[in-house]
C-alpha cells in the first residue's frame, strides 16, 4: 500500500514529465518570459478548479478508476466510459510519448547513438539503436509495475527527490549566474503567443488524476487523498513557472531561440559548464520516468476497471496471480509505449497535441458529474467538501466545465493553438476504437451508487 508520500510522489511525478525540458524554449520564444509564466499560472488555476471536483470526488469514491466511478455514479455507464476511454486515451499519449523522449534525451548524451537506419517517418531518419532504448525502457518499466505498486510508489519517490535536488540547482544556478536582462522581451506573440502555451497545459498538468486511479493502493483517509490531489496541482504550477524564469534568466531569446535542448543549455550556461547541462538531462531522464511510470499506473487501473465493470473485454481485468496487479491492462499500454520509438521524434509532437483533447473532454465530464451529484445527491457523504456548505461547490464545478470547454476550443481549426493533421488522426484512431466498445454497453441504465452492479446484471443476462 501507498502512503501520503507515495501518493503525492505519484502525482507530482506524472506531471513534471519530459515536456519542460524540451518545450520551454519554445513557450519563452512562442509568448515571452512572462507570457509564458502568465499562461502556466492561468493554467495552474484552471487545473486547480478542476483539482477541487476531482478531490471532493475522490474522497467521497475512493476507489481504482476515479473518472470511471464518478461518471458511473452521476450519470450512468455509457457515459462513464466516454470520460474513462479519453482520459486513458490521454494516459497513453503520455506513456508513449515518454518512451519516445527517452532516446531523444539520450542522444543528447550520447551523439553517436543513432545507427542501423530503419526507415523514414515525416522527413526524419529512424534508427534502430535509437528506438530500442525506449522499446527496452518500456519492457523495463512495464516489469515493475507488474511486480507491484508498492515497488513502483518506491521508485517513483527516489526518482522524484533526484528531480527536486535538479530543480534547486536550477534556481541556485539562475541567482548566481542569471540575469533578468536576459529575460527581456517579458512579453512577445500577443494573445496567440499566450494561447500557444496554454494549450499544452492538459498535457503538461495530466497526471493529478492518477491518485484517484490508485485510490484502493493507497493506505490514506479519504479526505487526505482529495487534498493530496490540489497539492501536487500546486506543486506542478510552480515548478513550470520556476523553469520557465530560470532557463530564460540564463541566456538571451535569441540564444534561447537556436538551443537543440533549451533548459539544458541553461543550466551549462548559469554555471559555465557542460556537465551542468548533463546533469538537467539526468533530471529530465527522471522525469520521463515518474511521468511513465504514475500514468502506466493510472492507465492500467481504469482499463481494469472498466473491465471489471463489463465495458472492456474480461481479458483487461485480469490480475497477477502474486502481485495482483492488472497484468493483461499493463502489457497492453506497455506494447504501445514499445512500439511509439520506432516511429521517430516527430511523434513527440503528435502525442503532445492528439492526447490533450481527450484529456480535457474527461475533465469536462467530471465536472459536469461533480454538479450533478451536488443536485442530485445533496445528502451524499462527502469527506472533503469543497466550497462551503452553501452552493460555493457548484459555483466551482460550473467554473471547471467553462473553463475547460474554453480549453477544449483552442484545439479546434481556425484557432491560435488548432491542431495539425497528424494529431488529429491518432485522436480519430483511438476513439474510432472507442465507438466499437461503446456500442457494446447496454443504453438505459439508470446512475447511481449500484450502475456497475446493474450494469453487469444486463451484460450478464445478454450473454444467457
Amino acid at each position: 500500500m501507498l502512503g501520503n508520500r507515495d501518493a503525492l510522489a505519484l502525482g507530482f511525478g506524472a506531471m513534471i514529465g519530459f515536456g519542460w525540458v524540451v518545450l520551454t524554449g519554445g513557450w519563452i520564444n512562442d509568448a515571452g518570459t512572462m507570457g509564458a509564466v502568465t499562461a502556466m499560472i492561468a493554467g495552474g488555476i484552471i487545473m486547480s478548479i478542476v483539482g477541487l471536483t476531482y478531490a471532493e470526488l475522490t474522497a467521497a469514491m475512493p476507489k481504482a478508476g476515479g473518472e470511471h466511478n464518478f461518471l458511473l455514479r452521476a450519470m450512468g455507464p455509457r457515459w462513464s466510459f466516454v470520460g474513462s476511454w479519453a482520459i486513458t486515451g490521454g494516459y497513453v499519449t503520455i506513456v508513449a510519448f515518454e518512451a519516445v523522449a527517452l532516446p531523444r534525451t539520450a542522444g543528447y548524451l550520447f551523439p553517436n547513438l543513432s545507427q542501423i537506419p530503419l526507415w523514414q517517418i515525416a522527413g526524419e531518419q529512424v534508427y534502430l539503436t535509437w528506438a530500442l532504448v525506449g522499446a527496452v525502457a518500456a519492457v523495463v518499466i512495464t516489469g515493475i509495475n507488474i511486480r507491484g505498486v508498492k515497488l513502483a510508489g518506491v521508485v517513483q519517490t527516489f526518482v522524484v527527490l533526484f528531480l527536486l535536488i535538479v530543480g534547486a540547482m536550477l534556481v541556485l544556478g539562475s541567482f548566481t549566474g542569471g540575469s533578468t536582462v536576459n529575460m527581456e522581451p517579458f512579453f512577445t506573440g500577443g494573445m496567440g503567443g499566450f494561447f500557444a502555451v496554454l494549450v499544452v497545459v492538459p498535457f503538461l498538468f495530466v497526471g493529478f488524476d492518477v491518485i484517484p486511479q490508485s485510490a484502493e493502493e493507497v493506505n490514506v483517509a479519504p479526505r487526505q487523498i482529495g487534498r493530496l490531489v490540489v497539492v501536487a496541482v500546486i506543486l506542478a504550477t510552480i515548478w513550470y513557472v520556476m523553469i520557465v524564469l530560470t532557463t530564460s534568466s540564463s541566456m538571451s531569446a535569441a540564444a534561447i531561440g537556436q538551443t537543440d535542448i533549451a533548459t539544458a543549455d541553461a543550466m551549462g550556461a548559469l554555471f559555465g559548464s557542460d556537465v551542468m547541462a548533463r546533469v538537467l538531462i539526468a533530471g529530465g531522464i527522471a522525469g520521463i520516468l515518474t511521468s511513465w511510470n504514475s500514468l502506466l499506473l493510472g492507465a492500467s487501473r481504469l482499463m481494469f476497471s472498466m473491465a471489471r465493470s463489463g465495458m472492456l473485454p474480461a481479458w483487461f481485468g485480469k490480475l497477477h496471480p502474486k502481485f495482483r496487479t492488472p497484468t493483461n491492462s499493463l502489457i497492453f499500454v506497455g506494447v504501445l509505449s514499445f512500439m511509439a520509438p520506432f516511429f521517430g521524434t516527430q511523434m513527440l509532437g503528435w502525442l503532445v497535441d492528439s492526447g490533450a483533447p481527450s484529456i480535457v473532454i474527461a475533465y469536462i465530464l467530471v465536472a459536469v458529474a461533480f454538479v450533478v451529484l451536488r443536485r442530485r445527491e445533496p445528502k451524499m457523504d462527502r469527506p472533503l467538501r469543497v466550497g462551503g456548505k452553501g452552493n460555493g461547490g457548484v459555483v466551482i464545478g460550473v467554473a471547471a466545465v467553462a473553463l475547460c470547454l474554453a480549453l477544449l476550443s483552442l484545439y479546434m481549426p481556425g484557432m491560435p493553438a488548432a491542431l495539425s493533421f497528424e494529431p488529429w488522426v491518432l485522436f480519430a484512431l483511438w476513439w474510432v476504437g472507442g465507438v466499437f466498445f461503446y456500442l457494446r454497453i447496454p443504453a438505459g441504465i439508470a446512475p447511481g451508487h449500484d450502475a456497475e452492479e446493474r450494469l453487469l446484471e444486463s451484460l450478464g443476462s445478454r450473454r444467457s
